[in-house]
Formats: C-alpha cells, sequence, structure tokens
C-alpha cells in the first residue's frame, strides 16, 4: 500500500516536473496575481504569508516562503523572506524588498497562507520585524533538509503564533531545527520533534498531526480538514 502510494507520487511528480524545467528563469512571470489590496487604496496595516512552487526542478517537491507587511498608510509593502543564490555576492541570504506580496514566483502563482488586516496587523508587525532581525541562519543555505527559506518563514510564524499559519506539506525545510530537538510547530503551537529536519513529528491544533520523513511531510488536520501529502501538497477545502 504505501509502496503504491510513494510509486503514484513519483509518476505525478515526474509529469509536474516535466512542465517546471520547462521554465526559463528569464522569462517567467513575476506579475501579481490580485490576492494583495492595493496600497494606494488600502491604508490600514496589513500581513500575509504567501507560499508559491519553487523555480525549476525543485518545484516538483518544494514550495518558497515568505512574510508580507504594510504599516498603516504605508505606500509599499515589505517583504521578507531568504534566497539562496543571494550568498553568491553578499554575506546573508535574507532578503528585505518592497515588492508586491502576490507576485508570482518565476511563473508559479502563490497561495495565501495568512492575512491580518487592521489593529491585529499592527500589533505583530514589530514582532514580525524582531523575528526577521533574529533569524540565526542568515548566513547559512541548504536546500534540503535545511536552513532555507521555508526554515526561515517557519522561524518568525513560530514567534508570532497570532497569524496562526499552517505551512503546506511541500514547505520543505520548515521543521529543521538545526542543534535543537524539540520545538513548538511552525504555527507556534504545538509540539514539533525533529532530527536535523530529517526525521520528525508535529501534534498541534494548527498543523494537525504531521510526519517528517526524509523531508518529506505526511498528514492529516482534522481541524482544518485536510490530507498533507509529499509533492501533491495539502488536499482538502479551501483554507
Amino acid at each position: 500500500m504505501t509502496g503504491g502510494l510513494l510509486a503514484g507520487l513519483v509518476a505525478l511528480g515526474a509529469v509536474r516536473g516535466a512542465a517546471v524545467g520547462a521554465q526559463d528563469w528569464r522569462t517567467a512571470s513575476r506579475e501579481p496575481v490580485g490576492l494583495a489590496p492595493d496600497p494606494s487604496a488600502a491604508r490600514e496595516p496589513i500581513v500575509q504569508v504567501y507560499g508559491a512552487r519553487t523555480w525549476g526542478w525543485r518545484g516538483t517537491f518544494g514550495v518558497h516562503t515568505w512574510i508580507a507587511v504594510k504599516a498603516a498608510d504605508a505606500d509599499a509593502y515589505t517583504v521578507y523572506e531568504v534566497i539562496g543564490w543571494k550568498l553568491r555576492w553578499s554575506d546573508s541570504a535574507l532578503a528585505v524588498t518592497q515588492r508586491a506580496p502576490d507576485a508570482r514566483w518565476y511563473g508559479n502563482a502563490p497561495e495565501l497562507l495568512a492575512d491580518l488586516r487592521g489593529e491585529p496587523a499592527a500589533q505583530l508587525i514589530p514582532r514580525i520585524e524582531r523575528a526577521v532581525g533574529d533569524y540565526p541562519h542568515a548566513r547559512e543555505y541548504s536546500a534540503w533538509p535545511g536552513p532555507n527559506s521555508n526554515t526561515f518563514t517557519a522561524w518568525v510564524t513560530r514567534a508570532v503564533p497570532e497569524l496562526r499559519v499552517d505551512l503546506p506539506p511541500t514547505a520543505i525545510g520548515k521543521d529543521y531545527l538545526a542543534n535543537r530537538v524539540v520545538d513548538s510547530a511552525p504555527s507556534g503551537r504545538g509540539l514539533l520533534f525533529s532530527l536535523g529536519g530529517l526525521l520528525g513529528f508535529t501534534a498541534s491544533p494548527v498543523e494537525g498531526l504531521e510526519m517528517n520523513v526524509l523531508g518529506l511531510t505526511f498528514g492529516v488536520n482534522p481541524f482544518d480538514p485536510a490530507l498533507k501529502l509529499p509533492l501533491l501538497g495539502r488536499i482538502g477545502p479551501d483554507r
């Protein structure tokens, strides 16, 4: 049964990988998809968390995640994310930019994982900024098992549990804890046991139950009904 499931996942991944691998990063779309309010019209504070399939063959297996904030009356969003190739010419993989938070990630449409507005968002923005500044792995990057962009997002969401972010099972690296073995789940609620991001177990009222095997996540969430599978991601009703 397990072997058949894995074989099916691999077959689906191979089909998707052929399409993803055909992308050209130089011409891939970075256009916004309409999930973020226009900052010139929406004057209230906004916090959003996004995830999108990463570029190239890696997109078969995983997503890239990021966090965007906009203070009251700000004319632009500030986006926080970790980008591995920044280390080629910089001493930090952490990118802080002003860009459209709902832009496609090299052609791949993003999914909105959290969206807070008004006073609740205003209270969280300073805490998000502090968590970003405290991220301990800015000068290192490993696509698998971490630390990577999803390790960064999980670090921030763990520090700000009010976001209640359930990162997708394809967010490889979210369970990476470096030299720690036990911590709160990436949502900041519940418990995560992890051995270097390669073997782990999560129990949380936000994520539900997850098992991580070599960075591949299997799980079920009875609180926001969904099945979680490697490659395929979250299967269930809209969040």
